[in-house]
């Protein structure tokens, strides 16, 4: 009973913060009329965007799962001199500014290794370029989410694999990977959700040019930029939606993120 004043004053703080966070996206969803959202979302820029994001988006996620699975496997189970080092090193894309990341990438490809690779597939102001913009962002949230989730795996089946004649390979292949089938679909929709929303990086990096590097939040912020709120409203409405249905998703999964 003693503890009853303490509860109350937490679940107190989170219910401001939900009521809080309810307000915007309330305000944010009764700003307009659903004809104007269906109208801005309808026109030929906004469609362009639209599919543009999603396809950017998909494979960035995909790129980065790709990538966040042996890292988080190695982060998770291995023991080396120096990893709380490369455990820093891996977080710095999530604390960078976004503008600063974006940067770096433009800089980069202005060096001579960078310059080597652009006459292979050119990467700065194109659509190669939104997906590199995205993926070194949301690479970083895919490792950080498969190594929690290697870390909930307990790794004696996968050593029972081992003492039964299977190689490290083929015990993490048939063993550890479909039991973090579900972590890996967590990791790619968090990376998935983290790309829709780059802004800093992909407007530096990739420019904001109409129907060639335009992605829904670079369209956010030219329509702000013009003065034309229904229409920024309006793609933030349909981003918010993608977002909600990722969230959603992942929790069905019934991983944490």
């Amino acid at each position: 009973m003693k503890l009853r004043p303490f509860w109350i004053t937490l679940a107190l703080i989170c219910a401001a913060y939900l009521l809080f966070w309810a307000l915007m996206l309330g305000a944010t969803a009764t700003y307009t009329t659903p004809e104007e959202i269906w109208n801005v979302l309808a026109s030929r820029e906004i469609r362009y965007a639209t599919a543009l994001s999603l396809i950017t988006c998909t494979v960035a996620a995909i790129a980065s799962v790709i990538l966040a699975v042996p890292i988080g496997y190695l982060m998770s189970r291995a023991r080396f001199p120096g990893r709380s080092l490369v455990d820093a090193a891996l977080d710095i894309p999530i604390v960078l500014p976004p503008m600063v990341v974006g940067l770096c990438l433009l800089i980069f490809f202005q060096t001579t290794l960078g310059s080597t690779l652009e006459k292979v597939i050119p990467f700065t102001y194109t659509i190669a370029g939104v997906i590199l913009a995205q993926f070194v962002i949301a690479a970083a949230f895919a490792i950080r989410t498969m190594r929690g989730v290697f870390d909930d795996l307990p790794s004696r089946p996968e050593d029972v694999a081992r003492t039964l004649g299977c190689t490290h390979f083929q015990a993490v292949w048939h063993v550890t990977l479909p039991a973090a089938r579900r972590g890996m679909f967590a990791a790619g929709s968090v990376a998935w959700a983290r790309s829709l929303g780059e802004f800093g990086p992909v407007l530096v990096f990739a420019g904001a040019t109409r129907m060639k590097t335009e992605v829904l939040p670079t369209s956010v912020w030219l329509a702000w930029s013009v003065g034309e709120l229904e229409q920024g409203v309006a793609v933030s409405i349909l981003m918010i939606a993608l977002s909600m249905a990722v969230l959603v998703s992942i929790r069905l999964t019934g991983e944490r993120i």
